[in-house]
C-alpha cells in the first residue's frame, strides 16, 4: 500500500518530462511553494501541479509570469480540468476557484462554452 505522500510526490513530479529552462527557472524562483519536494526534484514537477501551486499560493506576478510561460488558455484549461464537478477531489481553495472562473471566463479564449 503507497502512502498519501508518495501519490502526491508520484502525481507532482514528471520525470518522463522535461520542462522548458524558463519553466524551471520560475520554478526555481518559487521554491518555497514546492517545500516537500527534493530540491532536485523540483524542475520536474508536472505542469498541471505547477497551475494548482501557483494558482492557490502565488502573487499576481506569480500568475502573470505563469501565463507567459504556459499560455493563459493551456492554464484554463488545465485549471477547469482540476476543478470540475465530476472529479472527487479539488485541491483549490473556494475563492480561487470563484475568482479564476470568472477570470478565465472572460480572459481566456478557449474551445468550451463555459
Amino acid at each position: 500500500m503507497t502512502s498519501l505522500r508518495s501519490d502526491i510526490l508520484e502525481f507532482s513530479v514528471n520525470s518522463k518530462m522535461t520542462n522548458s529552462p524558463e519553466i524551471k527557472a520560475f520554478i526555481r524562483e518559487n521554491s518555497t511553494l514546492f517545500w516537500w519536494i527534493k530540491e532536485e526534484e523540483k524542475e520536474n514537477i508536472d505542469t498541471k501541479f505547477l497551475v494548482e501551486q501557483i494558482l492557490n499560493y502565488g502573487d499576481e506576478k506569480n500568475v502573470k509570469k505563469l501565463f507567459e510561460l504556459v499560455g493563459i488558455d493551456k492554464v484554463a484549461d488545465i485549471f477547469y480540468e482540476q476543478t470540475s464537478p465530476e472529479r472527487m477531489r479539488v485541491n483549490y481553495f473556494p475563492q480561487v476557484i470563484n475568482f479564476f472562473r470568472i477570470y478565465f471566463n472572460k480572459n481566456a479564449h478557449r474551445g468550451l462554452n463555459r
